[in-house]
């Protein structure tokens, strides 16, 4: 499992599993999850702490060249009786769901796409569980809806991929 410092500065949240039948955890992503085929992975979850009453899916880039990473994917307030998201489900995700603009300004799914010879980024793709069925969050950017979470968030699983443009 890979390093997940982007949120060691973040309340320790109880852990849950998270999988998916296309990307594997510490493993390059398969071309689908790569820029120019912009293609959300499935993901699946289970364990998520009592209470919970939504989920917020993200992928985020810790390694890109900026001071603050880049958001590749954010969706919240997706309703708790979800558990899984088909793959491409970021073009259309589940009912009640709230779709953030990822920093390429696009609301679907960007995919993984590191400056040539940059050397191998992390996607790390984060499932949170959170306390409300709805965070106020419509039109916020991926980094807002974090701090929100920072308030809401009972707990976290992780999958995280990796890629490289040589």
């Amino acid at each position: 499992m890979l390093d997940r410092e982007p949120y060691a500065g973040l309340p320790e949240l109880p852990v849950f599993e998270l999988s998916s039948q296309d990307i594997a955890d510490g493993q390059p992503l398969p071309q689908a999850q790569v820029a120019g085929q912009d293609v959300s992975p499935q993901l699946s979850w289970s364990g998520a702490p009592e209470g919970t009453r939504s989920y917020v899916v993200t992928a985020f880039d810790p390694d890109a060249p900026t001071p603050s990473g880049y958001w590749h994917w954010a969706l919240s307030n997706i309703p708790a009786d979800v558990t899984s998201l088909e793959t491409g489900a970021a073009a259309n995700p589940p009912e009640g769901s709230t779709r953030h603009r990822a920093d390429g300004g696009s609301e679907a799914f960007e995919g993984a796409a590191p400056p040539p010879g940059h050397g191998p980024h992390r996607y790390i793709f984060c499932v949170t569980a959170v306390d409300t069925d709805h965070l106020d969050v419509e039109g916020a950017s991926p980094a807002v809806l974090n701090f929100n979470l920072f308030f809401h968030g009972i707990g976290r699983a992780f999958l995280t991929g990796t890629h490289e443009e040589k």
